[in-house]
């Protein structure tokens, strides 16, 4: 488990995070999620202890990051938004320098487990500075599990991966989730649907939500969200915000996506204005706020 208590750190006269408290349990994927500059990548180097905070308490495993340093980095794989690899090693040479440095007992049979698990074993014996942007990416994800850690913390973990490495690795930080402490950082909200058990959002160095997934959107009050798909693009957008309770429409080709008080239904008044017209609905659902659109309303500046 990851405790943080009021956890806080200054640069100069800017507070880039500021007094967060949050907690990540075992067999759990925590989606950690911010706009660049709110502070995602501030709080993972705390919690790893790879900067110190101002203010506040980490604790990993049972072990105060302050107190016991080298306990809690013990129980912690980190790979950083920016993969730190010595590019002129061979990635099993490499593997195998990580190892030495975690002071494993059987090196080589956990190397060639996780290489297995990361999908290297074509590139295993390639020097790093020769692999694609993905590539590297997974040898990060490798020495970042090497010693098999209770808490792995992922900084943008798929970035530059393409489409067949990144179903591989999605279900790879799945697995893993299912009995580790996982702390999943992305900017592709796709991923975090598809990936996350729980959500928390920082904005300006604040805590702004922290809920599990499927309970995110009850952070967006007073919006319904109902979309329709029409046969044809006849539709009149103007008639469909004059229906009682809608407060925007959003349109697309044919499809049209209706945002209304929260808590009142309008399909049944969409439904009669389109029969009136003579407008033909193909599909009309309610849908869930998606995360993408929950992110962009709760970290949305005052400015903007």
């Amino acid at each position: 488990m990851v405790t943080v208590e009021g956890l806080t750190k200054w640069y100069g006269s800017q507070c880039a995070v500021d007094h967060i408290s949050f907690t990540a349990k075992p067999g759990e994927i925590l989606g950690f999620l911010g706009p660049n500059g709110a502070g995602k990548s501030t709080t993972m180097k705390m919690i790893t202890s790879y900067i110190g905070q101002d203010e506040g308490k980490v604790q990993v495993c049972g072990f105060d990051t302050r107190e016991n340093a080298m306990e809690s980095r013990s129980k912690i794989g980190y790979l950083p938004e920016h993969n730190p690899l010595y590019k002129d090693m061979y990635v099993k040479e490499f593997l195998a320098f990580a190892a030495g440095i975690h002071r494993l007992d059987a090196p080589a049979t956990r190397i060639a487990k996780v290489i297995e698990m990361t999908g290297l074993g074509k590139e295993q014996h390639k020097p790093i500075h020769a692999l694609s942007k993905g590539y590297r990416q997974r040898v990060g994800l490798a020495q970042a599990m090497l010693h098999d850690p209770e808490v792995l913390i992922l900084d943008e973990p798929t970035s530059g991966l393409d489409m067949n490495q990144l179903a591989d690795i999605r279900a790879l930080i799945r697995d893993l989730g299912k009995e580790k402490t996982v702390l999943f950082s992305t900017h592709i909200m796709q991923e975090v649907q598809a990936l996350c058990d729980r959500v928390i959002i920082i904005n300006e160095g604040k805590l702004v939500a922290d809920d599990p997934i499927g309970e995110l959107q009850n952070r967006i009050k007073g919006e319904n969200l109902i979309t329709v798909r029409f046969l044809e693009k006849n539709y009149v957008v103007q008639e469909l915000k004059g229906i009682t309770g809608v407060q925007r429409v959003e349109t697309k080709d044919n499809e049209v996506k209706i945002y209304a008080d929260a808590g009142r239904d309008v399909r049944p008044d969409v439904f009669r204005l389109c029969a009136g017209k003579g407008w033909v609905i193909l599909e009309m659902a309610q849908e869930k706020l998606s995360v993408e659109y929950i992110f962009q309303k709760l970290t949305k500046s005052k400015h903007d």
